[in-house]
């Protein structure tokens, strides 16, 4: 009887193993493959500029690359990429003038919170074409979508509406906000240029240089770089005095005054 249970309990045995074995086949051993993701660097031609007494602006050119980019979606066009510079941020008051009782008068006036004072921006087409609105209002990324939030401002939401679009249409006419649709070109499958203009009433002190990559869409890397403008020579000097000794600054600037004043009208002095 214990011969014949032999070849069963073997027979048994050999079932368990064999419906274990595929079972332990299935668990992986290590780590999967990982996805490779893109990688995004930059640079700019120059990490600071200097603003002296016959300063016109200048242009600054940023340039990056793509690494791991996918070419199928770079053959089709799929890879967006969006340059900004914005400038120092401070608090901005925009305010309204109206005629009363024949005189212009500043009647009403709302101030933003830190905005930059300046802002260029340039993409490989236009931004509203890359993402919707509402994602850009949430990045802050293009002219119409920078945060502009008002400071204790109770009243008609309609006229924090216009004075946002009058701060806008200011700093366009004033050459501190730019844009270009196009400024933004691939000059081979992975490497990129862009050229912001700095225009001659650039504000000193730090400003930052941001790039972001879209994919069909998505905002998938973002860098970014610091660039110095800095005042140099006389600017520097007056800039330092008005704000170091504000009293002897405002008696000089009267003594030059009083002195041109007095020169002119002994130069013109009809005898």
């Amino acid at each position: 009887m214990t011969i014949r249970l032999i070849p069963c309990l073997a027979a048994l045995l050999l079932a368990i193993l064999g419906w274990a074995e595929p079972a332990a086949a299935q668990v992986p051993i290590g780590p999967g493959p990982s996805p490779v993701r893109e990688g995004l660097e930059i640079g700019t031609s120059t990490s600071e500029i200097a603003i002296t007494s016959d300063f016109r602006g200048a242009d600054l050119t940023v340039f990056g690359a793509l690494t791991n980019a996918d070419e199928l979606f770079l053959a089709i066009g799929q890879y967006d990429v969006v340059v900004t510079l914005e400038g120092p941020r401070d608090a901005a008051t925009v305010r309204r003038k109206e005629r009363v009782f024949g005189i212009w008068m500043n009647t009403q006036s709302v101030t933003f919170e830190q905005v930059p004072e300046s802002y260029s921006m340039a993409s490989t087409r236009p931004v509203e074409d890359i993402q919707g609105p509402t994602s850009l209002t949430r990045m802050g990324v293009g002219l119409d979508h920078l945060a502009l939030s008002p400071i204790g401002y109770v009243g008609n939401a309609l006229a924090v509406a216009d004075f946002r679009e009058a701060y806008r249409r200011l700093k366009l006419s004033s050459g501190l906000y730019q844009r270009d649709s196009a400024g933004v070109r691939f000059v081979s499958p992975s490497l990129f240029r862009a050229t912001l203009r700095l225009p001659a009433n650039v504000p000193d002190g730090v400003h930052v240089a941001h790039a972001y990559l879209f994919k069909s869409g998505e905002l998938i890397l973002q860098r970014e770089l610091p660039l110095r403008v800095v005042k140099t020579g006389l600017e520097q000097t007056i800039t330092d005095a008005a704000h170091q000794q504000p009293l002897a600054y405002g008696l000089v600037c009267v003594l030059v005054a009083l002195v041109t004043g007095w020169g002119a009208s002994v130069l013109f002095r009809k005898d």
